[in-house]
C-alpha cells in the first residue's frame, strides 16, 4: 500500500473503520474485476479517498455494496465492500498514476530499473495500465487523458526547473490530475453543484502529495543522486512546511462548500488524518497514543547487587537487576529474503489480522490494519469542534 492518507485503525473507530476497509477493498476488488489481477497491486491508500467523495455525495444507494468472498488478507473472512462508478473511476485514476509514477523510476533510473532489461519490461507494465486505466475512466464517463498530460508536463518541467523555479510551478500538473479527479466524483453521485469546491479541494490535495512526497524522499534523493523537487528549486523544508500547512487550511474550507449525504469519513481523512500526514512527515504532532510504549517499571533494587541503573556486581550491565535486558536491533532483511516474509505475512494474514508483526524489510514492529482497539478523539484541534463535545461530523466516539 503507498498512499500519504494513511489512517490509524485506533483512531477511526468501529464504524468508521469498517466503511474506510470497504473502500479499500472495493478499490481492490474493482481492479481485479475490470483490469485482471496483477492490477491488484497498485491498490492505494489515497486512490480510495475517490470511491469515498463519490459515496459521502451520493449517500446509501442499492448496489452500492456487496459481500466479498473469503480473502487472505482479510484472515479468510467475508466482508461488506464498495462497488460500483465511484469504486471503478479511483481504479481508474490508479492504474494511470501508478502507470505515470513506474514511467517516471524508469526515467530516473532507479534500483533495479537502472538495468535495461528490467527497465523495459517495467515500460510494459506501465503502457499497459496506462490503456487499463483510459478505458476504466471511459467506462465512468471520465477523460484520462487530463491525467496523462499532467504527467507528460511534469517531465518537461522537471527538466526545466532550477534554482528559484517556484516550487508550485513543479507541482501544478499533478493538482491539476487530482483537481480533475475530485471533480468527476460530483458528476458520478448527482451533485454537479459540488464540482467546483471539489475541485479546489483536489488541487490542494495534489500539492500537498507532492510536497510530502519530496520531504519524505529528500534524504534519500540526495545520496542517490535523484532528482528532488526542494532540492532542484532551492526550497526550504520550512517553506514547504507553510505550504503545506496553506493547503490543509484550503482543503478544510473547500469541503465546507460541498454538500455531502454523510461527510463524517472524508472530513476523518481530509482534515484530521491529512494534518497527521503533514506533522509525520515534517517530524513533528503527537503520535496516536495506543502506538507508544509504556513506561519502563524497574525491578526492586537487591541489596547487595549493585545499586539501581548500574546492575549487580562483576556483570557489568546497566539494567535493574532481574529486568529482562532488550534485545538487539535486528538487521533489516534484503531484498530478496524480505520478499519471502511479505509473502509468508500475507499468506498468514498476519498482515491484516494480528496484533503486531515484523515488518518484512525493515523489521519494525507493525500492527495489522484489521485490529480493533481504542483511541483518543481525533477531533482535538479541529476549527469549528471542541474534542467530542462540539464535533457533530467525524467523532467516532459517539456511544462509547
Amino acid at each position: 500500500m503507498f498512499g500519504i492518507v494513511r489512517p490509524c485503525s485506533h483512531r477511526l473507530g468501529a464504524h468508521l473503520k469498517a466503511e474506510w476497509m470497504a473502500h479499500l477493498c472495493g478499490l481492490c476488488l474493482a481492479l481485479r474485476k475490470d483490469h485482471g489481477q496483477f492490477a491488484r497491486i497498485v491498490t492505494n491508500y489515497d486512490g480510495l479517498l475517490i470511491s469515498v467523495l463519490t459515496e459521502a455525495q451520493a449517500g446509501p444507494v442499492s448496489g452500492g455494496r456487496r459481500i466479498a468472498g473469503p480473502c487472505a488478507l482479510r484472515g479468510m473472512r467475508t466482508a461488506s465492500v464498495a462497488q460500483g462508478e465511484g469504486a471503478r473511476l479511483a481504479a481508474a485514476v490508479s492504474l494511470v498514476l501508478a502507470s505515470a509514477k513506474v514511467r517516471d523510476h524508469v526515467a530516473d533510473r532507479d534500483g533495479l530499473l537502472a538495468r535495461r532489461p528490467v527497465a523495459a519490461a517495467a515500460r510494459r507494465v506501465a503502457a499497459g495500465w496506462g490503456r487499463a486505466g483510459e478505458r476504466g475512466g471511459s467506462a465512468v464517463g471520465f477523460d484520462t487523458r487530463v491525467l496523462v498530460e499532467a504527467v507528460d508536463r511534469q517531465i518537461g518541467l522537471e527538466a526545466l526547473a532550477g534554482a528559484g523555479t517556484p516550487i508550485l510551478t513543479v507541482t501544478e500538473p499533478t493538482e491539476t490530475a487530482t483537481a480533475a479527479a475530485f471533480a468527476h466524483t460530483a458528476v458520478l453521485a448527482g451533485r454537479p453543484g459540488n464540482a467546483q469546491p471539489l475541485a479546489e479541494a483536489g488541487r490542494l490535495f495534489g500539492r500537498l502529495a507532492h510536497l510530502l512526497d519530496a520531504v519524505e524522499d529528500q534524504d534519500a534523493d540526495a545520496a542517490s543522486g535523484a532528482w528532488n523537487p526542494l532540492t532542484a528549486t532551492g526550497t526550504s523544508r520550512a517553506e514547504a512546511r507553510r505550504l503545506a500547512g496553506d493547503a490543509l487550511h484550503g482543503i478544510r474550507l473547500a469541503l465546507r462548500e460541498a454538500e455531502f449525504a454523510d461527510g463524517k469519513l472524508v472530513h476523518l481523512l481530509l482534515a484530521h488524518e491529512l494534518r497527521r500526514s503533514v506533522d509525520r512527515a515534517f517530524g513533528g504532532g503527537p503520535a496516536c497514543a495506543a502506538h507508544q510504549p509504556g513506561p519502563y517499571t524497574p525491578g526492586p533494587y537487591v541489596p547487595g547487587q549493585g545499586a539501581p541503573g548500574q546492575g549487580a556486581p562483576g556483570q557489568g550491565t546497566p539494567y535493574f537487576p532481574g529486568a529482562p535486558i532488550p534485545p538487539r536491533p535486528r538487521e533489516p532483511r534484503g531484498f530478496l529474503p524480505g520478499c519471502g516474509m511479505f509473502l509468508l505475512l500475507c499468506c498468514s494474514c498476519q498482515m491484516c489480522c494480528a496484533g503486531e508483526y515484523e515488518g518484512p524489510w525493515s523489521r519494525q514492529k507493525h500492527e495489522g490494519c484489521c485490529r480493533d482497539c481504542d483511541c483518543d478523539c481525533p477531533c482535538d484541534g479541529c476549527d469549528g469542534c471542541d474534542g467530542c463535545d462540539g464535533c457533530d461530523c467525524c467523532c467516532p466516539c459517539d456511544g462509547c
